[in-house]
């Protein structure tokens, strides 16, 4: 009965959202108040039945109700609780309903935030979240109905993927699917501003913010998909150009880029028509992400391997979503042209050179992404492309993007002089350089790559250092408290995002050039050597978990005659699936980290064993942190609500005259 009320929960959602995405819009095209105020209501009551689906769902896992298909399949009677809890979104159809179920949460999210909007747009902007989910909703009933019935029920489930039973695939993928969804928002804006005819600094301003929420859950998400990849596989990578993980770093470019080009469209009234197709383009490759992971087309940890017809049907809605939305970029392109002139020196052409790059990142990273799709697709062959292809392309684009990065905010908008810039930087540029080459012979690991990546690290750092004192040296009397108050929280949020990304390019080119690793046979009583570190291999015990059972390996660390600390790597077995895993043990500081891994038991009783020496690898997740952190301080600057304060309060006003 739960399963088939669930069912019954998604198709009334479904008819909802038809009713949001037709009834508003017709409201907006007769300007009939009562038919745009439909689409509130029908978003939320939406909201409503997709949470009691889900919720449904869940209970079926939660009970072990086997007679559904994909508890079955994803759940076990052993299985942890929290991870039959999380087991939902473990797969293909559960994961439909978690990106429904974020869909509505952001079309909620608008209904009570943008309040201040304009009747008008604001119906056109939940009409097309309407379309969006309603393609969506359909695709999961007509394809991938997660309430399927199996008859008769099986009488043990096969478990969820051992890979996936793990903390962090507790909040990576809702922290990606807020990201990848989030990106609606911002599309749904744009062609609600299209349909208006009503591409202006106030349309910028009202998508700004959630672009940029949308942007923090997105880089949440892939860091947290990093940190759960280095610890989980046991290869002590964080990123290994992955197909799936270029599907979430494809939109995070081009949302990088949409964040920049929407300042300056809300600023200074430029840059509409690159904004609008960024918008657009942004949100496609969600779709494309989306498409990657459930087509079956290509094979990862990250996959859903599915039937292909389903993957033919995001493929249309994909067709669909660039084909409409290009069809009224064309149509409103007379209105898109001026919006303020510029010269070459200027704060406009610095964003927009690294707006054009990174757009050209995106697709150097699908060319490496789909080239191999498209020649197995056509029967010419099948190649790999790999870390060699993405670091010859990636790294001499985004050298200039982050160079850029910090000269703009030291360049005035329309116009500056090119004289007054040289005399500004160049002393902290030939510093930088300076510093990134010493620190590399101080490492002795003297590399063009190592050179590069320290220098671009101490550009940043030293740029930043010195936009904080430019700023800090206004208000001249004022204490340093009273200072920074003053400062803007959207000033706060780019100077946080920008030093997150110098650190971040620390953590890459240490762990990248000096990181060491062995991987060697031991037996109990045995040491070995690296970087310094001596590891003593103590004992093997079997340990007995919930529903596997493990080899727990005893390894003492120590530096010198000092004991660091005892890590303890498993060799799991777990008994549905049968299928072994490595869980490994880290000991982390802030400079480095010593990672462990245990192999398999030889037939000679000594054990294979991995050691690695991980130098400033936590910098790359604390310059995600900072990065996040930029993006909340800058979705949260106080004019956006002192912007919805006036609009209320006009409303208000107007209500009582």
């Amino acid at each position: 009965m739960i399963a088939e009320l669930g069912h019954l929960a998604l198709i009334l959602a479904l008819v909802l959202s038809l009713v949001q995405a037709t009834v508003p819009l017709v409201g907006a095209n007769r300007n009939r108040l009562a038919l745009m105020a439909v689409g509130r209501p029908a978003a939320q009551g939406q909201l409503l039945f997709i949470v009691f689906a889900y919720v449904c769902l869940t209970w079926t896992f939660i009970t072990s109700d086997f007679s559904v298909a994909l508890a079955a399949s994803n759940s076990h009677t052993a299985t942890p609780l929290i991870y039959k809890i999380t087991g939902v979104w473990g797969n293909h159809e559960g994961s439909l309903v978690l990106w429904a179920m974020s869909l509505s949460l952001w079309t909620v999210a608008v209904t009570i935030f943008s309040r201040n909007l304009p009747e008008p747009f604001m119906a056109r902007v939940l009409g097309v979240l309407g379309w969006i989910s309603a393609g969506f909703l359909s695709f999961t009933l007509v394809t991938s109905n997660p309430f399927h019935r199996l008859i008769p029920a099986v009488a043990e489930g096969r478990d969820l993927n051992p890979l996936l039973q793990d903390p962090g695939m507790i909040i990576h993928p809702p922290l990606l699917y807020m990201g990848y969804v989030g990106f609606a928002v911002a599309f749904a804006f744009a062609i609600a501003a299209l349909l208006t005819g009503r591409m202006d600094a106030a349309w910028a301003r009202w998508s700004r913010p959630w672009t940029t929420i949308a942007w923090v859950f997105l880089t949440a998400g892939i860091a947290v998909g990093s940190g759960w990849a280095y610890y989980e596989l046991g290869w002590g990578g964080w990123w290994f150009w992955d197909p799936v993980e270029n599907a979430s770093f494809m939109p995070w470019l081009l949302g990088t880029a949409l964040m920049h080009s929407l300042a300056v469209t809300e600023k200074r009234g430029a840059f509409r028509s690159w904004t609008i197709l960024l918008a657009i383009s942004t949100f496609s490759m969600s779709l494309l992400g989306t498409f990657l992971v459930r087509s079956g087309v290509i094979t990862s940890v990250h996959a859903f391997a599915t039937d292909p017809t389903r993957g033919l049907y995001i493929l249309a809605l994909l067709v669909l979503v660039i084909g409409v939305s290009l069809v009224l970029f064309a149509w409103r392109a007379p209105k898109l042209s001026g919006g303020g002139t510029f010269s070459l020196a200027s704060r406009e052409s610095s964003l927009l050179a690294n707006n054009v790059l990174l757009a050209v990142a995106t697709g150097a990273v699908m060319l490496g992404t789909l080239y191999p799709l498209f020649l197995d697709a056509l029967n010419l062959g099948k190649i790999s492309v790999g870390p060699p292809y993405f670091e010859a392309t990636f790294v001499p684009l985004m050298t200039p993007v982050v160079i850029l990065m910090m000269v703009g905010p030291f360049v005035r908008w329309k116009n500056d002089d090119i004289n007054r810039i040289m005399r500004r930087l160049s002393v902290s540029l030939i510093v930088s350089i300076a510093l990134g080459l010493g620190a590399a012979v101080l490492i002795g690991h003297v590399t063009w790559r190592t050179v590069l990546g320290l220098s671009l690290a101490a550009w940043v750092l030293i740029a930043s250092i010195k936009l904080l004192m430019g700023r800090m040296a206004d208000r001249q009397g004022a204490s340093a408290g009273a200072r920074m108050r003053g400062i803007p929280a959207s000033w706060w949020g780019m100077w946080l995002a920008h030093l997150g990304i110098g650190i971040f390019i620390i953590g890459v080119t240490m762990v990248e050039s000096i990181d060491q690793h062995v991987d060697m046979k031991m037996r109990p009583g045995q040491t070995a050597q690296l970087a310094g570190y001596t590891f003593t291999f103590r004992s093997v015990e079997g340990v007995q978990g919930p529903n596997f059972d493990a080899a727990r390996a005893t390894i003492d660390v120590a530096r010198g005659e000092r004991h660091m600390t005892t890590l303890t790597p498993e060799k799991r077995l777990y008994h549905a699936q049968q299928m072994p895993m490595t869980e490994v043990s880290i000991h982390v500081r802030p400079l480095r980290d010593v990672y462990v891994s245990l192999g398999d038991r030889l037939e000679d009783g000594s054990w294979l064993v991995s050691l690695y020496y991980k130098p400033f690898i936590s910098w790359i997740w604390v310059g995600c942190i900072l990065m996040g952190l930029g993006g909340i301080f800058a979705a949260a600057d106080r004019r956006y609500r002192k912007l919805a304060e006036r609009r209320v309060a006009a409303g208000a006003l107007q209500q009582t005259t």
